[in-house]
């Protein structure tokens, strides 16, 4: 039985390594993951600032996401441990995380999205409403998208 839950402080080293690991999923080199490294780093102080909820599994868990509020709200993180992707569970964690919003009354986010999410999140909805640069790499890209969350 799957179940979502808020992160715990002591849960930060786990989503690090989820981040991590489902970031190299897409073929990065061990330098563009290192490089990563910094940014997908979740500590107890983010976990505590932000809205982190967690979907856990019998396995263990399945995966994460993130929402950063302020003037503006954006999807900070969404990460499926790579063991379970292409099963299903990014769509599951994704309608929580839209019930979730509903209850925060966030009524739209942005995604800073990887290259390769992008297909993903136009599947569940979200929009590119341009570009954005990359905190990691000077002169790379990222798509920059917003979703609309429907009441």
């Amino acid at each position: 039985m799957n179940n979502i839950r808020e992160a715990l402080f002591e849960d930060a080293y786990a989503l690090s390594d989820i981040a991590l690991r489902s970031k190299a999923h897409w073929d990065y080199s061990e330098d563009f993951i290192e490089a990563c490294r910094e940014d997908l780093t979740i500590t107890g102080q983010y976990i505590r600032q932000n809205d982190v909820y967690i979907l856990d599994g019998v396995e263990g868990i399945i995966g994460f996401f993130t929402f950063e509020r302020g003037e503006s709200n954006s999807l900070d993180f969404f990460y499926i441990n790579p063991d379970f992707i292409g099963k299903g569970f990014g769509k599951t964690l994704w309608e929580y995380m839209i019930k979730k919003a509903q209850e925060l009354d966030i009524n739209s986010f942005t995604i800073d999205s990887d290259p390769n999410a992008k297909g993903f999140y136009e599947r569940m909805g979200a929009k590119q409403i341009g570009e954005t640069p990359s905190t990691v790499f000077k002169g790379r890209m990222l798509p920059l998208m917003k979703y609309t969350v429907q009441a």
